[in-house]
């Protein structure tokens, strides 16, 4: 039902879009880069055996694009892309993961349509999920210069184990931009609740357990723009309740370089 719901909205905006001649990007940005997952030591410990972490590198493909009548955002990530073992039991051990998200604006109003997919496969588990959320966005732009783009709506689910309603999400991206000795710097951050999880999915997608309905799921960045072309960043990445894992905390840092296109 979810996903016609998104499909259906999809097909209603886009032609809208383009009868009115509103095709031209008011902003759009592009980037390729290569990032190193180190995961904390405790969280190795706690994940020993519940979905096992380890480090890994990953490539990503990002970009973005924003018109009068709406945005798009999106990403895919390709994980340990140079390797098809892992180094202790032989599997493969290359994943992927995509997403894209799109806030269609309501008028000239702050509100937005928001529709969101995430697809994620493990190969070397034969492991898929593919996560899709309708729902109400809001932006705004503080005076100092904030970002906030938030998102509340309903969650669809489509796994090896699990199809159906999944509970609701509630998230945002912010950002704050500003120059240090001369140099210019961002903090971004990325955030995801999701809630009243449906308790088919939280007992068949977890390891040795059931989760809690309460899942958390985010990231805080420090990005450096030494030049147009590059960016430098480190993020702190964090979950509880997520990532294959009930009831641990997860936490990893990651180390980006970006070449801006």
């Amino acid at each position: 039902m979810l996903k016609r719901t998104l499909i259906a909205a999809l097909t209603l905006a886009i032609p809208t879009a383009h009868a009115d001649g509103t095709w031209e990007p008011i902003w759009s940005f592009a980037n390729v880069s290569l990032n190193y997952l180190d995961w904390s030591q405790g969280t190795e410990e706690r994940t020993a055996s519940n979905a096992s972490k380890g480090d890994f590198f990953f490539l990503e493909l990002e970009g973005g694009a924003g018109y009068k009548w709406g945005e798009f955002y999106g990403f895919v990530d390709l994980e340990n892309p140079d390797s098809d073992r892992s180094e202790h039991d032989g599997r493969d051990n290359r994943r992927s993961a995509a997403k894209v998200t799109s806030h269609m604006y309501l008028g000239d109003s702050p509100f937005s349509l928001y529709l969101h997919v995430y697809d994620f496969r493990d190969y070397g588990f034969d492991v898929r999920e593919q996560d899709q959320i309708i729902g109400l966005g809001y932006r705004h732009t503080f005076a100092n210069g904030l970002w906030l783009k938030s998102f509340l709506g309903a969650a669809h689910v489509n796994s090896n184990s699990y199809s159906g309603q999944n509970g609701y999400m509630l998230g945002w991206v912010a950002g704050y931009d500003f120059t240090l000795l001369e140099q210019k710097l961002s903090v971004t951050n990325w955030h995801e609740q999701t809630f009243k999880r449906d308790r088919g999915y939280i007992e068949d997608n977890y390891v040795n357990g059931s989760a809690g309905e309460l899942g958390t799921n985010g990231a805080v960045s420090l990005w450096w723009l030494p030049v147009p072309a590059i960016t430098a960043g480190v993020q702190y990445r964090y979950a509880h309740n997520k990532l294959g894992t009930p009831d641990a905390y997860q936490n990893a840092m990651i180390y980006t370089l970006k070449y801006n296109f």
